[in-house]
């Protein structure tokens, strides 16, 4: 990757989540912090915030959550929070919410693994899963 002809980093293979990541950072060095945590939470009408990514989880909490969206055939988007300790700390921050996994629907913050096992006992995720 290239910016006014000077190289500022590379991505070996193709990994089309690390070159994601990586243009994302570029691109969103100009803006806030608050403003990139907006910009990711609504990415994808369904947007989790994992250690990991869904095909390596690194973490039994994110795990559990991305089993009960994959059982329910659910489609999101994800940021790994292990990639960016900037965006790490500050979402908790921003969401009042101090631990991860993180769900969101539609820009709202959703809860947590706990919140979401209470929902599916409840039958209710499917409805706060609809977008």
């Amino acid at each position: 990757m290239f910016r006014n002809g000077n190289e500022i980093d590379r991505v070996v293979g193709v990994d089309t989540s690390a070159i994601t990541q990586k243009l994302g950072k570029i691109v969103e060095s100009n803006r806030s912090i608050e403003q990139r945590l907006v910009s990711l939470i609504n990415q994808q009408p369904i947007m989790v915030f994992i250690k990991g990514t869904p095909e390596q989880p690194r973490c039994g909490f994110t795990r559990t959550l991305l089993s009960i969206l994959k059982e329910r055939n659910v489609r999101f988007g994800y940021f790994d929070i292990l990639s960016d300790e900037e965006v790490r700390q500050s979402l908790k921050s921003y969401s009042k919410w101090p631990t991860y996994p993180q769900l969101y629907v539609k820009g709202a913050l959703i809860g947590g693994l706990d919140i979401i096992q209470d929902l599916c006992e409840n039958g209710e995720l499917e409805n706060v899963l609809k977008c």
